[in-house]
């Protein structure tokens, strides 16, 4: 079996996992979830919404994540696949110190986190895009990278239709060649719901004395964890039809 057979088949066991049914674990943490986020003050909610839409624009509209980092155009995807894992291992750690650090401070401070938490993984996407051989100086990327975002911290229905957008992205990219049109476009209010709602119970936890410090570290361990999972997988999915294509 090639590398890209052995590709194809974990990219399609991830799209079957992806739409599983909760299990018990993961209803019941929504259902606590929920709970917590009914004690947490409004301001820090209002906090948290500004936060998301401001660094998303800055993300999609601004040059601060362009990374200096090469379009790595000739890299093969199992040297890609390599580079990511690389990468990762570097923003994964920077996520769970700085976690651990926020945690540490209390309420105050994990309010801080959640801003910094967001710029970490754009970050990592933006670089990850030039691992795989494509150039965010296009704001058809940027695009992309808001798109795999948005899938990895959404509910089921929206997350399957961002998944078919990605599969279609050869076509679909076509229409974001500029920034007007999206910027109209853009569902703000569902993007930052959804976003807030998946990582709740996780960031929440990390507002509770006493255990603050380890709750910042293992959320932002497991947030990270997923968004390498789905924007890897992401980029596989352009990588095989685009090397076919070729």
């Amino acid at each position: 079996m090639n590398y890209e057979h052995k590709v194809q088949r974990e990219v399609a066991s991830w799209e079957r996992k992806m739409f599983k049914p909760p299990g018990w674990l993961e209803k019941t943490s929504k259902t606590i979830g929920n709970r917590i986020n009914h004690l947490i003050p409004p301001k820090v909610h209002s906090i948290i919404t500004t936060t998301i839409r401001s660094i998303v624009r800055t993300a999609l509209f601004g040059a601060e994540y362009t990374p200096s980092r090469p379009v790595q155009r000739a890299l093969e995807l199992e040297s890609a696949d390599q580079e990511t894992s690389e990468l990762f291992a570097l923003y994964q750690k920077i996520a769970v110190a700085e976690g651990a650090g926020t945690g540490a401070g209390g309420i105050m401070l994990s309010i801080v986190d959640f801003p910094a938490l967001i710029a970490i993984k754009m970050k990592f996407l933006f670089e990850l895009a030039h691992v795989y051989g494509y150039d965010t100086k296009h704001f058809s990327e940027r695009v992309f990278i808001l798109k795999v975002f948005q899938m990895t911290f959404s509910g089921p229905d929206n997350r399957a239709r961002l998944l078919n957008s990605i599969k279609q992205w050869h076509i679909e990219k076509e229409q974001w060649l500029s920034d007007a049109e999206y910027s109209r476009n853009m569902d703000w209010e569902t993007f930052q719901i959804e976003y807030r709602d998946a990582i709740d119970f996780r960031k929440m936890l990390q507002m509770v004395p006493g255990i603050g410090a380890i709750a910042g570290a293992w959320a932002n361990y497991t947030i990270l964890e997923e968004l390498r999972e789905f924007a890897m997988n992401a980029y596989r999915l352009r990588r095989l039809h685009d090397d076919f294509e070729v």
